[in-house]
């Protein structure tokens, strides 16, 4: 809620696709329908129809969306082949597969990943679920192991290499201390909100060293979301650098990181897959991460 006017804040872009993304991959808009007009979705979210389009554009990079013809509205992608059964996207996969887990009456979720930027962004749909009364857990508990923030890592680094300009190497690790400052930020109004609303929620996180090669997720002890991080060299906007244009970084797209889900009611296979990485994370949080000094 907007404390000053008492109103819910109005939904962002990357919120509405998540709400659009849902209906699409749920089936209530279906392959080869037209989304209503733009000015019909910015009426039904109360936003500019700026914001509408930045949400669509989402879509369309995700491949849910055909280009549309001219003052057309777009329209459902026919689906695609994929590379593995039921690869997708981080951004795209997260979601659904977070709300479907919110349906158990206890929540058990399993990080491990390079930041919490994802989280962060998938959780908005199970939590606007719960704050309409759709779904109802008892309590949910999420554990998440990242990498210490402002260390000198492999990923995010000066494409020169570390050493190669001081002050360029101090900007790269305020950066990173002040992008998880802002995601822990969310996560713990996400866990407040949760528990305003009865639930007995819970959000704990433990440092490695080094980055990780993997992201995971582990959702109910049942289902493991699994992608590999894909290096490659980016321009990235770093603050307190001099100069405005963009720097060349060593990273990754988590965002766009392929994910391949296994479930263990998929057969014993992926049973023993889920769980031997929930195992791994474990084992990883009880005896290498360590907690906040």
């Amino acid at each position: 809620m907007n404390e000053s006017t008492g109103s819910a804040p109005r939904p962002t872009a990357e919120g509405i696709a998540d709400t659009l993304r849902t209906r699409i991959l749920g089936g209530d808009l279906k392959p080869g329908e037209r989304l209503p007009t733009q000015a019909s979705l910015a009426r039904e979210f109360g936003v500019e129809r700026g914001t509408v389009r930045n949400a669509l554009q989402l879509l369309r990079s995700d491949g849910l969306l055909a280009n549309p013809g001219k003052g057309s509205p777009p329209t459902v992608s026919r689906p695609k082949q994929q590379s593995l059964a039921g690869a997708q996207m981080a951004r795209s996969i997260l979601g659904p597969r977070l709300v479907a887990a919110f349906e158990a009456p206890h929540v058990y979720v399993d990080v491990a990943s390079l930041t919490g930027e994802t989280l962060v962004t998938a959780l908005g749909e199970p939590l606007a679920k719960v704050y309409e009364g759709r779904l109802r857990p008892e309590s949910v508990q999420v554990r998440m192991v990242v990498p210490r923030p402002g260390g000198t890592v492999d990923y995010p680094a000066p494409a020169a290499g570390w050493g190669a300009d001081d002050k360029l190497d101090r900007a790269v690790k305020q950066r990173g201390l002040i992008q998880w400052a802002s995601q822990r930020m969310v996560l713990d109004n996400a866990f407040k909100g949760l528990r305003d609303h009865g639930i007995d929620a819970s959000f704990e996180f433990r440092f490695v060293s080094g980055v990780p090669t993997r992201k995971v997720y582990l959702l109910n002890r049942q289902e493991a979301l699994v992608g590999h991080y894909i290096p490659g060299r980016f321009e990235r906007e770093i603050d307190d650098y001099e100069g405005a244009d963009k720097v060349e970084l060593v990273d990754v797209e988590g965002f766009k990181t392929e994910m391949f889900p296994f479930a263990r009611s998929n057969g014993r296979d992926q049973a023993a897959f889920v769980d031997g990485e929930q195992a791994m994370f474990d084992g990883l949080w009880e005896h290498v991460a360590r907690r906040q000094d």
